[in-house]
């Protein structure tokens, strides 16, 4: 019975592959998916959200590093680690400084932002299809 208070093995399996699969998509886009055997969708959520995030650099984006200093600062910064290993890889190692005076600085960041943004509606997409809410 499902409310009797009794840990059920099938029940705890299908919360760690969920957690699993989330924390995977989170750091590398299309990983949650792959691990849950959609490798179609893998390659094109990684794919996507990889051009996207490469494109952005290209076209002089700046990425927002952890200042908590205002709030609108904060969103730029969670929209920026959205897309998980690679904006940690690229800040850490000093890429995406910017150049505001670049004609495709605002461009890049939106390219930047939105690669994050969508990085977090996959990680959505995972977490229903984990809980079989979609197929």
């Amino acid at each position: 019975m499902p409310g009797n208070g009794q840990n059920n093995p099938q029940n705890a399996q299908s919360v760690l592959t969920t957690a699993a699969a989330c924390v995977a998509g989170a750091l590398v886009p299309g990983l949650g998916h792959a691990l849950l055997r959609k490798w179609d969708r893998a390659v094109v959520f990684f794919g996507a959200i990889s051009i996207m995030f490469a494109l952005g650099l290209r076209l002089q984006a700046k990425l927002t590093g952890p200042d908590f200093a205002d709030f609108f600062g904060i969103l730029r910064f969670i929209a920026d680690a959205g897309s998980g290993l690679m904006y940690w890889i690229c800040w850490l190692q000093g890429l995406g400084t910017g150049n505001a005076t670049s004609y495709s600085y605002d461009f890049g960041n939106l390219f930047v932002y939105s690669a994050g943004l969508l990085n977090m509606l996959v990680i959505i997409d995972t977490f229903d299809i984990a809980m079989g809410r979609k197929r």
